[in-house]
């Protein structure tokens, strides 16, 4: 299936596994599943289920000249992977439910000139929410994250140990999330819930942690120590550790 759409799908029952890029997603019960325009799914199981849930669909144009429709990249859930979906509580759920009856009451009325004002003003509560449960997820999921987030010091460890800087360059956070079978958003919003620093700060930090002990080596000059970090210019390499440390490369090395 294609998705032209914006789609948010709640599940009551387990009913196939839904498979999404290169990843199969069990679809558990009371289960929240985001999807954006442009995204293409298809359903693994073959067999004839009838399935029962609630889900909420609006094209992009009905949030033209809303306020809603400048905030939508804020709702990075859209581009998680379905194993990164929403778990809810009992509570939450019906707080979900609540808010969809208020649009379904709002489609089942006499369009007027209030209606795509309170839909998408419906819409936005509902996302709201969303954000808000996604923030609960991250923290009752903690042991989860924590491990997260010790993969991720280990593949930058090894990356800095490795020839992958040469070869590749400096890791981005895409490259980071890939290795650990995430997407970029929901890494991302991890990384920044569980150390407050953008998963892009977490990187340079560890860039210049690493700076710091090839500086002690007085036989490797600056430009070598960029070049074995993955700077393609130097001078971005110097930018940066002034940037983080107020200090030059050359200037630390002198001081220490």
């Amino acid at each position: 299936m294609a998705f032209n759409i914006f789609c948010a799908v709640l599940k009551q029952v387990k009913c196939g596994d839904i498979r999404y890029g290169n990843h199969n997603y069990d679809y558990q019960e009371g289960t929240l599943v985001f999807f954006a325009p442009g995204q293409v799914i298809d359903v693994a199981n073959p067999e004839v289920y009838q399935p029962t849930g609630a889900a909420l669909i609006f094209h992009p144009d009905l949030l033209l000249n809303t306020p809603l429709g400048k905030r939508m990249n804020e709702f990075s859930f859209f581009s998680y992977q379905t194993n990164e979906a929403l778990h809810l509580s009992e509570r939450e759920k019906k707080i979900i439910l609540e808010c969809f009856d208020k649009i379904s009451y709002e489609l089942s009325q006499s369009i007027d000139k209030h209606s795509k004002t309170l839909i998408a003003s419906n819409i936005e509560l509902f996302l709201n929410y969303c954000t808000r449960f996604y923030d609960r997820q991250f923290i009752t999921r903690e042991n989860v994250n924590r491990g997260i987030l010790e993969k991720f010091e280990e593949l930058l460890n090894n990356y800095f140990v490795s020839e992958k800087p040469q070869l590749i360059g400096l890791p981005s956070v895409a490259y980071c999330a890939g290795e650990l079978h995430l997407s970029a958003n929901y890494f991302g919003d991890l990384i920044k819930k569980e150390t407050g620093k953008s998963a892009q700060e977490y990187i340079q930090n560890k860039i210049i942690d690493t700076a710091k002990n090839k500086i002690y080596d007085a036989g490797k000059t600056v430009n070598e120590i960029a070049y074995e970090l993955g700077f393609k210019y130097p001078q971005h390499f110097t930018r940066l550790f002034k940037q983080k440390t107020g200090l030059s490369p050359v200037e630390y090395r002198k001081l220490n």
